[in-house]
């Protein structure tokens, strides 16, 4: 039986997956990486651990990581400072009938708790959610099952009883590996063959999850 959702945020609730598209390929360039979105598409929900190999494979051994994803939030910040932050098709509709049934709702993000508090908190749904798990408070980030465990967990559930609401397939890894049901809301991209084998189901937007949910509980 369903007791619990949890949420990945870029790309999945706020309209950022575009914005961390332009920003790494603005920042990289900056520092002479000719960075293309396609190459961004390659690190989505990717931990660190994980990103620093596969992009040290593409721009050699000098490429700072680091230092260009310092780079990119200072650019990402400032746009977002100036502009603000769009929530995703479907959210609010979403979350009015997750209020409705009872069942726990959960955060699971690669961002950091400081930046996800500031983006949840100016489109007014940070207190919407029972718990927050971050990128920065979690050992192994996704594509490994922490995060999910983790968020599980502080809901008092097991990883079974939840499904994992994601936009990319690193998160959809990470669910599926943790034992959720994974439920992709594709954003920039759709799955690949390897990711839908992972699916417990696939929606358009996030108001179609309501009927994957009205057939778990």
């Amino acid at each position: 039986m369903l007791k619990g959702v949890i949420f990945d945020m870029d790309g999945l609730m706020i309209d950022t997956e575009k914005l961390l598209t332009r920003f790494w390929c603005e920042a990289a360039n900056h520092y002479g990486y000719p960075m293309t979105k396609e190459h961004v598409l390659g690190i989505r929900s990717l931990a660190a651990k994980y990103a620093i190999p596969h992009l040290k494979g593409i721009f050699g051994e000098d490429f700072d990581y680091y230092k260009v994803r310092a780079k990119r939030i200072e650019l990402m910040n400032e746009f977002i400072r100036q502009n603000g932050i769009e929530k995703k098709k479907g959210l609010d509709e979403l979350l009015d009938y997750l209020d409705s049934t009872g069942l726990k709702k959960a955060v699971a993000t690669a961002t950091d708790l400081q930046r996800t508090t500031l983006y949840l908190s100016s489109i007014n749904i940070i207190d919407r959610f029972d718990k927050l798990i971050c990128g920065n408070m979690i050992e192994n980030g996704k594509p490994a099952p922490d995060i999910y465990l983790a968020a599980a967990k502080e809901l008092g559930l097991d990883p079974s009883e939840c499904i994992a609401l994601e936009d990319s397939p690193n998160g959809i890894r990470s669910a599926h590996a943790a034992g959720c049901k994974p439920v992709m809301i594709p954003d920039l991209s759709q799955p690949d063959e390897e990711t839908k084998k992972l699916l417990y189901a696939c929606c358009d937007d996030l108001s179609k999850v309501i009927g994957v949910i009205q057939k778990l509980v």
